[in-house]
């Protein structure tokens, strides 16, 4: 009698959605991905855990060196005295550099210094870990995920591997963390592919405000990069109704701002979401 050897069992070809979280930089940092299904009907979870931790180590080496919240960091130092800009570490004169710059593209609604004159870049370092991260997973060949630090999103292709489906966000009520106002496509062929949102619903009121801006509780700024959204959402916040007319003037963006009593602006991307 001839013996029939049974099938090796093979992955189904249907991925399932995953996340993995870890804290860093006052925030919760999830990282989301599609991942196989073995035979056995379980998700491979190993390629999602791999990929947390490389995001994981980048975002925790950034902030043991910008956090003014660690006394030995190098952003600490420099708040002390004990450093100068001319004798800082690279990283943190180009990060100074790319801060700058967006004081002067947003009038200075966007600054790198506390009102007391200390160098605080935290406005930035967020967004620009996320952007560092999301080179990385595309690096190692990861091309669909979302990237969320804190409500601040950056997405690449699809929830589905291969179609045109987008990633979903939600826009949180200031009023009420529990409800969302709305939601945003993000991604799969998209002009946007990151959305930030500034305000003192998670973190309390942390922003410097400038001229006219008191004028919003709440910004949600859509962008093809997240630097931009996060940037122009601070931005919006800290200078109000001019500055957001400089930004949708300017840049490819849409934003949803919301006021003290809860009436909203928004831009018709966000109108129609």
């Amino acid at each position: 009698m001839q013996r029939t050897s049974s099938p090796v069992p093979a992955e189904t070809d249907t991925p399932a959605l995953k996340a993995r979280t870890f804290e860093c930089m006052g925030t919760v940092i999830s990282l989301t991905m599609p991942v196989g299904i073995a035979a056995e009907g379980q998700p491979r979870l190993d390629e999602l855990a791999a990929a947390t931790a490389v995001v994981e180590r980048l975002f925790r080496d950034l902030d043991e060196t910008f956090s003014l919240y660690r006394p030995d960091s190098e952003a600490s130092r420099l708040a002390r005295g004990e450093l100068t800009l001319r004798t800082a570490s690279v990283r943190m004169r180009e990060r100074y550099a790319e801060a700058h710059e967006w004081r002067l593209r947003t009038e200075g609604a966007f600054t790198p210094e506390r009102p007391d004159g200390v160098l605080d870049l935290s406005g930035i370092i967020k967004g620009h870990a996320i952007r560092e991260a999301g080179t990385t997973l595309l690096a190692l060949g990861r091309r669909d995920w979302c990237l969320n630090a804190g409500g601040d999103v950056l997405v690449s292709g699809s929830p589905r591997p291969g179609s045109s489906e987008p990633w979903k966000t939600g826009i949180v009520d200031p009023a009420d963390r529990q409800t969302l106002i709305t939601g945003y496509a993000l991604g799969a062929g998209g002009p946007h592919s990151a959305v930030a949102t500034s305000g003192s619903a998670e973190r309390g009121e942390h922003i410097w405000r400038v001229g006219g801006g008191a004028g919003f509780v709440q910004v949600s700024v859509a962008a093809a990069d997240i630097v931009t959204a996060d940037v122009l959402a601070t931005a919006i916040i800290s200078g109000g109704t001019p500055v957001l007319n400089l930004a949708t003037d300017n840049w490819d963006v849409a934003v949803l701002a919301i006021r003290p009593d809860g009436s909203m602006l928004a831009t018709p991307a966000f109108q129609s979401a």
